[in-house]
């Protein structure tokens, strides 16, 4: 399969209702907010979802979560002793950082698209690893267009966790936190020097594209409620060269936004338009 011979620079719409997209555990858990008030969602939680997306399309992941993963080893180091050929590369004393990372590359879709940082301690042999792979892929934290409202709930567990010889236990109190309605915009790019390094492929291009359309599809939490996050639309442009025609940059600001009610919160309040770049084609996605 060829490598990814051509720029590719994408951008993301969707949608929250009486959801939380990405709690903050360092503030209770509520959504994440920026100073400006705006929501927020880190770029970490959007791979992690990206890599489920990619994972329930078949594709092997590195870094799966514990409660999606699909083998047996129980740490990333048991899963990358797992391959014969990396074990043997950090059991050697030769074998060279640039092999591992074109191995592990070959073998899992997250590492050849993000990168990874392989850093296992040496047993008492003395065998580990320090080897870092930088990803063709990148994203931006996802902003919401508008400041969002936070609503808080306080809950009581019907059942007590522990017997306490009492009717309730301190522990039936907490709190949830959920965005009453935001739309949120996030930006990517593709870089073909990072993907010649990685093998990065049209196809796996592909299927990241699909992951971005199908980002929630089987994502249900307590905090989001099916149907409470959805994918309105993805922009998708493809250069014509591997350095393109214009730079990320200036691609993401052509996409406008436009609020069509004077205080907007739903993906129906706005509009949202394309600049033309010349020569640089967009494709627009709905998503599903």
């Amino acid at each position: 399969m060829p490598i990814l011979d051509h720029k590719i620079d994408f951008a993301v719409i969707f949608s929250v209702s009486n959801a939380n997209p990405n709690g903050d555990p360092f503030n209770g858990n509520r959504p994440r907010q920026n100073f400006d008030g705006k929501g927020e969602m880190s770029d970490v939680a959007i791979k992690r979802k990206i890599r489920n997306r990619l994972q329930d399309m078949g594709e092997s992941i590195f870094v799966q979560s514990n409660d999606r993963r699909t083998d047996a080893y129980k740490s990333l180091k048991e899963r990358a002793e797992g391959v014969e050929e990396l074990e043997k590369i950090m059991k050697s004393k030769t074998g060279s950082s640039e092999q591992f990372a074109q191995v592990a590359s070959d073998n899992w879709i997250d590492v050849r698209s993000f990168g990874q940082v392989f850093a296992f301690k040496a047993d008492s042999k003395g065998n580990g690893v320090s080897v870092g792979v930088r990803g063709p892929v990148s994203v931006h934290p996802a902003i919401s267009i508008d400041p969002i409202d936070i609503t808080s709930l306080q809950i009581t567990k019907s059942v007590n966790s522990e017997s306490t010889g009492k009717e309730k236990s301190s522990d039936t109190m907490g709190m949830k936190h959920r965005v009453d309605s935001g739309v949120y915009i996030f930006y990517g790019s593709i870089n073909t020097q990072l993907a010649e390094k990685t093998g990065f492929t049209y196809k796996d291009a592909t299927k990241i594209k699909e992951a971005l359309r199908t980002l929630f599809e089987n994502d249900v939490s307590s905090a989001r409620p099916e149907g409470s996050m959805e994918v309105r639309r993805v922009y998708w442009w493809e250069h014509s060269s591997k350095l393109g025609q214009y730079s990320s940059a200036k691609v993401h600001r052509s996409l406008l936004t436009e609020n069509l009610q004077h205080e907007a919160k739903a993906f129906e309040d706005y509009s949202f338009q394309i600049l033309p770049l010349e020569g640089l084609k967009v494709e627009v996605l709905d998503g599903i």
